[in-house]
């Protein structure tokens, strides 16, 4: 099976920090990202995010890059859209397409960037996040955020069915590939319709077993999560004092700034 992201958060040096100090961080980053009327703050925090996922957090830069591609590549049509059929006043450059003018005004191009620097600092975080905290432990934070049991048990359930899927799915598609299953475009439409036909089946049949190994280890309705405790060493305050003092001094003396 491919990597995934709940591989590199176990593997991640930053998986035995305190939780609560790097939800903190995250959700310092996305707010004040958010808040911000100019693209250098963002940009900074998805420079110092990503920084922090890649040095302190072990994660390879090419695999890194790559999953920040998706995201980024859909903003950065979203903004190329904005930037020609958004913003008003004097063009900055303009040129006619079949009679039709268009250009990109100053405040287009601003707003543009904008919301190309806020998406990349709010991934930057969740990136951070979900790359060095693996997600049971997300959910022990969220369990003592006195979040409905309910809410929290579905969400895990959701979860460990994500993998149930995706093992099924790979076990039947290499099984597919090695018969042959793939040669042309009409064999691999049949072997795609089979795909979905047994994954459903075969999941719910992992499902059925799931359900009775948790009855043969006394689940009554409530799933119990430990959380281990993790204080916060004086090293990783400052750094993150550090970190905010720095993100606050930008989002100051950039307030109603143009960044042209």
């Amino acid at each position: 099976m491919a990597h995934i992201l709940d591989d590199y958060a176990v593997l991640s040096p930053l998986r035995y920090k305190n939780n609560w100090l790097k939800v903190a961080i995250v959700t310092f980053g996305i707010l004040v990202g958010v808040s911000s009327n100019s693209p250098l703050v963002p940009f900074l925090i998805a420079i110092c995010m990503s920084f922090a996922t890649i040095y302190f957090g072990r994660i390879p830069a090419s695999f890194y890059v790559r999953i920040l591609g998706a995201p980024a590549g859909f903003v950065l049509i979203s903004a190329i859209i904005i930037a020609f059929f958004f913003g008003e006043g004097a063009k900055i450059f303009s040129f006619d397409v079949f009679g039709l003018t268009l250009g990109v005004s100053q405040t287009g191009l601003k707003m543009a960037l904008l919301v190309l620097a806020r998406t990349l600092g709010g991934m930057s975080c969740l990136f951070f996040l979900s790359l060095t905290t693996p997600m049971i432990e997300l959910f022990s934070v969220l369990k003592a955020t006195k979040l409905p049991d309910s809410f929290l048990e579905i969400s895990m359930m959701m979860y460990r069915y994500i993998f149930v899927f995706l093992d099924v799915a790979v076990g039947v598609r290499y099984a597919q590939s090695v018969r042959l299953g793939y040669t042309d475009f009409k064999t691999s439409f049949r072997s795609m319709v089979m795909l979905g036909t047994n994954l459903f089946i075969r999941s719910w049949e992992q499902g059925e077993k799931i359900y009775i190994s948790m009855n043969s280890r006394c689940y009554d309705g409530k799933l119990i999560m430990l959380d281990e405790k993790k204080p916060v060493k004086m090293p990783e305050a400052m750094l993150t004092l550090v970190y905010f003092v720095l993100v606050i001094l930008a989002f100051y003396f950039t307030r109603g700034a143009s960044v042209f």
